[in-house]
């Protein structure tokens, strides 16, 4: 039962606030370990800018965040790095792939933050993006469709085996039933691999996806805009 499951991300009194006005407040949120959960909100709510907070990208004002029981808001430097490395994955809406590598190299790089043998990473790489559909590991990810580059970012999230991934509008280039289907590839390869989901979209058509949708407004006080 998902209420006996251990929260892998615990948001509390967080407030962030950026030198053009832009603030975020929100007072509590919990992610639970496996948990699968849509965070929809308009485009410029401030959705991206939480997910940045959660993972340690950037510093919050005040308040406490704790990924899988460790505080990302004590952490500094290295420590974050390590932790984010350990417990995190995350899809990005543009991929942020390494143009000019192939597919299994850029799944590969979040191995060489850990203690797998660098002899162990094509096999492992090549596994998974087997799961995903890529056929051809070796393949230039600047050469593959959009659809195949997000299948690789997914695999690049997921190959060091994260405690939580963070999709933030892993949908935005695809049109309806394509997105429909990275949803439901991204929601089966989590549950698989045991990772929760906390996903963001502007896309209303998603909302039948997950259990629970949390909507950002509701959750989050904010001022200003953000893009």
């Amino acid at each position: 039962m998902i209420s006996d499951m251990q929260p892998v991300l615990e948001i509390r009194g967080l407030r962030f606030v950026r030198p053009e006005g832009f603030s975020i407040e929100i007072p509590e949120f919990t992610l639970l370990e496996g948990e699968q959960v849509l965070l929809a909100g308009p485009s410029g709510c401030g959705k991206s800018t939480l997910l940045l907070l959660a993972a340690g990208l950037l510093d919050a004002d005040s308040g406490e965040i704790q990924l899988a029981g460790k505080s990302m808001a004590n952490a500094r430097g290295g420590r974050r790095d390590a932790i984010r490395a350990d417990r995190v994955g995350m899809v990005f809406q543009t991929h942020h792939l390494l143009p000019g590598f192939t597919a299994r190299e850029n799944v590969s790089v979040p191995l060489l933050f850990g203690g797998v043998k660098p002899a162990e990473h094509a096999a492992i790489a090549d596994a998974l993006l087997a799961r995903l559909g890529i056929s051809d590991p070796t393949a230039r990810v600047d050469r593959l469709s959009v659809g195949q580059q997000q299948r690789v970012a997914i695999a690049r999230a997921l190959i060091a085996d994260p405690d939580v991934v963070f999709a933030d509008e892993p949908t935005a280039a695809l049109d309806p039933e394509n997105a429909a289907k990275a949803v439901a590839l991204l929601k089966e390869v989590c549950r698989e691999r045991n990772a929760a989901l906390l996903l963001t979209s502007h896309d209303p058509g998603l909302e039948s996806a997950f259990s629970r949708v949390v909507r950002f407004d509701e959750l989050a006080q904010t001022s200003g805009a953000v893009g």
